[in-house]
């Protein structure tokens, strides 16, 4: 057994070395899924705003303002859920906001229904999809910083570059 110590050592090296070679080829596999996954996210782009206004429209509190219209931005925002690891996108959109009959404006002067906001779009592995979420008040970016400790920015896409 002794004269034999050598193949151990080697099959150790040779375990070190696959640990240490399998990191870098976990890193490219997560880097095609992403790219596969925008790409998915721009193909279906179309049909999940449709869904996203569809959603959104339908008010689930009687005391809530209802949308009337939403107007998207070209801006995306690629951020991973930290424990899940469950990746989302995040578009700027403008909501025009239904007026509701106890909100009266008593001076008479004009208010903008208009409420910037931010669509929530995930990817379950294999489609996108929207509950109609909207996070108000926030940009794409400022939203992901919010929920810093759940969600890691991935990536950002300049109006008309993908």
């Amino acid at each position: 057994m002794v004269e034999y110590w050598w193949v151990f050592l080697a099959a150790i090296l040779l375990l070190v070395f696959l640990v240490w070679a399998w990191f870098p080829v976990c890193a490219g596999i997560a880097r095609m899924r992403f790219a596969e996954a925008r790409r998915d996210f721009h193909h279906q782009r179309e049909r999940l705003e449709a869904k996203f206004v569809q959603l959104g429209m339908v008010s689930t509190r009687p005391e809530a303002s209802r949308w009337i219209d939403c107007d998207f931005e070209d801006e995306v925002a690629y951020a991973r859920n930290r424990t899940t690891g469950e990746l989302s996108a995040f578009v700027a959109v403008t909501l025009e906001m239904e007026d509701l009959p106890d909100r009266s404006n008593v001076a008479g002067d004009a208010v903008s229904n208009l409420r910037a906001a931010t669509a929530v779009f995930r990817f379950d592995g294999r489609h996108w999809e929207t509950e109609g979420r909207a996070i108000f008040n926030l940009t794409p970016t400022e939203a992901i910083r919010h929920y810093q400790r759940d969600l890691e920015l991935l990536a950002q896409e300049a109006p008309g570059r993908p």
